[in-house]
């Protein structure tokens, strides 16, 4: 009898706590720069603009802008064997940062590229959700 597997499912640290803590309440947090107020993703200790020390979580809007995406048809981890082909894509965040995610509640060939996305989150562990995007409506 064989096992199934399941996808890997990332494990937060102390310094990435607060975005994975967010994210089960329904809230995308990343950090801004108390220094310069610059956004930042991904997570990180000091800020990639003015390189202080004094990040801040903040919760961002959850709106951006579908900036690139590739369809994955190989299966690379057996986790994901049942998803394939799925999407990885880029968005650009509203808040300036990019983020790697999936686009999720359209097909793969309906995507475009500058289409209006907003986050959505999904459970993919016991107690980790991540943030997905679907397209804006409306």
């Amino acid at each position: 009898m064989s096992e199934a597997v399941t996808k890997p499912v990332p494990i937060p640290d102390s310094i990435s706590a607060p975005f994975f803590d967010g994210a089960r309440q329904g809230r995308l947090m990343l950090q801004c720069c108390a220094a310069c107020g610059k956004w930042s993703f991904p997570v990180r200790e000091r800020c990639p603009h003015c390189f202080a020390a004094k990040l801040e979580w903040r919760q961002a809007s959850g709106r951006g802008t579908l900036y690139t995406f590739a369809i994955m048809h190989q299966v690379m981890n057996p986790g994901f064997a049942s998803a394939v082909p799925y999407n990885i894509a880029q968005i650009d965040l509203e808040e300036g940062v990019r983020m790697t995610s999936n686009v999720v509640g359209i097909p793969n060939n309906a995507l475009k590229i500058g289409m209006k996305l907003e986050a959505i989150f999904e459970d993919v562990g016991q107690d980790v959700s991540l943030p997905k995007f679907r397209p804006v409506t409306g």
